[in-house]
């Protein structure tokens, strides 16, 4: 399995991989990883094998990096070419990011079959390379411009199924025990923040700005800022009234809990987030990231065409603007209650069940 860098690659691979050993506790799984992102903590604390891979950005403009690809490229799909024959491994399972793409060049040459998930609304580079030869190609949303790509929905972390499924049995009480454990008041009106895995300083300075605005309405907020990130929040929310409401911290391990005491967020729009919400029936108010290919406009755009989210450009996201928009909607019970329905309706549990069937499949037929 390859993919790494930030949790939108690692949490849908470790998804797949914890429901292919489920179904045969015998089955090997090794994951090709860099030194440096997420998947170096996730990875190992889940019980499977991380083996680093050179990291191999494919530059977008030419820059001097253009000259030193051809050598780290070589480098890199020797080292999977090593694994692969030492592992005996029978399916490729790539998920993007730096290491996917000389896992498909080196499943290619040794005739190992590829399945490519691709969590984003718009591919990146490493898989639309992939997918040119893959067995089979999915996609977490419909659109996705690879061919032959099919629908699976986004692999959800266990720990996520296993909150939708339990918020269908007994909303309340998931909430009360997702609060307690978090230290927080389950009655109250609660907003959840986050920038993702590695936090968004834009979001951090405009909810910082409206801290005051967000509490004297009675809210309570989870604030995660990212790694480093939460001076500026703790600072400018110490000596407010009803600070204690206003709970800071980097990062959520338990992040279903965090979903499940959230009657709004504010938060990023990468694939894993949007799903992740979507499933859990969590109101959302999407700030794409700024940079990049503007995939993540589009990986939000699903959710807030059926009623679930809206949809706020980042240099728009003020102080200002959260008190005109936010404020109000924590309070408005019955729009809340239809945004719910609305994420709902996009949301499904089921990815990693159907990407698993993929990946068995193509194992089979090398066997």
């Amino acid at each position: 399995m390859a993919g790494g860098g930030t949790a939108g690659h690692v949490n849908p691979l470790l998804a797949v991989a914890d429901e292919l050993r489920r179904r045969d506790p015998s089955t090997g799984v090794v994951v090709l990883g860099t030194s440096t992102g997420l998947e170096t903590r996730l990875v190992p604390a889940r019980g499977y094998p991380l083996v680093e891979i050179p990291r191999v950005p494919l530059p977008r403009r030419p820059t001097l990096d253009w000259f030193r690809l051809p050598g780290r490229l070589r480098a890199a799909v020797r080292a999977v070419a090593d694994v692969i024959a030492e592992r005996g491994v029978d399916v490729v399972v790539g998920f993007g990011g730096y290491v996917s793409t000389p896992a498909y060049l080196a499943a290619r040459r040794a005739g190992v079959p590829v399945v490519i998930h691709e969590q984003n609304a718009r591919p990146g580079l490493a898989n639309r390379l992939g997918a040119r030869w893959a067995r089979t190609v999915a996609t977490t949303f419909p659109g996705t411009p690879l061919r032959g790509a099919q629908v699976t929905g986004l692999p959800l972390r266990p720990e996520i199924a296993a909150l939708v499924e339990a918020l269908v049995a007994d909303p309340v009480a998931v909430r009360t025990r997702a609060a307690r454990a978090l230290e927080l008041d389950p009655e109250l009106p609660t907003l959840l923040v986050t920038g993702a895995s590695s936090g968004a300083v834009s979001l951090n300075r405009a909810l910082a700005g409206a801290a005051g605005d967000l509490l004297a309405a009675g809210a309570q907020v989870l604030h995660l800022t990212g790694a480093g990130k939460a001076d500026l929040v703790r600072s400018a929310v110490d000596g407010l009234p009803g600070a204690g409401r206003y709970h800071v911290l980097e990062y959520l391990d338990a992040m279903q809990d965090g979903l499940a005491v959230a009657d709004l967020a504010v938060c990023r729009a990468g694939a894993g987030t949007v799903m992740e919400l979507a499933a859990a029936g969590v109101p959302s108010v999407f700030v794409p990231l700024p940079v990049g290919n503007g995939e993540q406009r589009l990986n939000a755009a699903p959710v807030v065409a059926a009623g679930g989210g809206l949809l706020v450009a980042d240099a728009d996201l003020t102080p200002a603007w959260l008190r005109e928009h936010v404020v109000p909607l924590l309070g408005d019970a019955d729009r809340l209650a239809a945004m719910r329905a609305g994420a709902r309706s996009v949301g499904a549990a089921d990815g990693a069940s159907r990407v698993a069937d993929l990946v068995l499949a193509a194992a089979g037929e090398r066997r």
